[in-house]
């Protein structure tokens, strides 16, 4: 009886109104759940590349250490501000001024004396020590992370392009107290190639 009296209701709301017949309420309308939008998807943050035997470990970088088979030793290790880590059983040792090659071979010395023939392996996981500084008129004005040696034309590449009314013959790179100009238009046309120097920790580029 009762699904005949839902059957008749539903005939006479279909023949009052056509077009609710042609388009019934969704799910979400008749008071179901609906499926929960999709979040952004989560980017992997993979560690920075660095060449081992030329990377000079700084204060606040951390450092990946792996000792094959042995977890108590292998982790993360942030160079504290005295340049030092601090491992069990070794202690603190010293890790700034030192590349991830030299410094996993200092390791495995110290190690030796507690494990036979200690296998490890230094690479980043962080780099915090060496920056510079781009700003002014450029599409993506921050703070970059100095992986590498690296001129101040590729720089600017990586700050996705200028702004419609950046000066490009005026940039200023400040090291300190000195004032360096940069003329993007002369390297761009292979002119005056000596401007194009080296940045170093710490420098900003100022874009007009």
């Amino acid at each position: 009886m009762v699904r005949n009296g839902i059957l008749i209701v539903l005939s006479i709301l279909c023949a009052l109104n056509p077009v609710w017949a042609q388009n019934p309420p969704t799910a979400a309308a008749r008071g179901a759940q609906a499926p929960a939008p999709e979040g952004p998807a989560k980017l992997d943050t993979a560690p920075p590349v660095v060449d081992p035997k030329t990377y000079s470990i700084g204060v606040g970088d951390i450092l990946n250490i792996r000792v094959w088979r042995e977890n108590d030793f292998t982790g993360p290790y942030p160079v504290r501000p005295d340049g030092k880590i601090t491992m069990p059983l070794v202690g603190d040792v010293q890790a700034a001024g030192l590349t991830p090659d030299r410094l996993s071979e200092q390791l495995k010395q110290a190690l030796s004396e507690f494990i036979n023939s200690p296998d490890v392996t230094v690479s980043l996981q962080q780099v915090n020590s060496k920056k510079f500084f781009i700003t002014g008129e450029v599409a993506r004005p921050g703070e970059y992370v100095l992986l590498q040696p690296t001129r101040v034309f590729d720089a600017l590449s990586n700050a996705s392009g200028f702004r419609d009314f950046a000066s490009k013959k005026k940039i200023v790179i400040v090291r300190g107290a000195e004032r360096i100009r940069f003329n993007y238009l002369d390297v761009l046309k292979g002119k005056n190639l000596e401007q194009n120097i080296f940045l170093e920790n710490g420098e900003t580029i100022i874009v007009p």
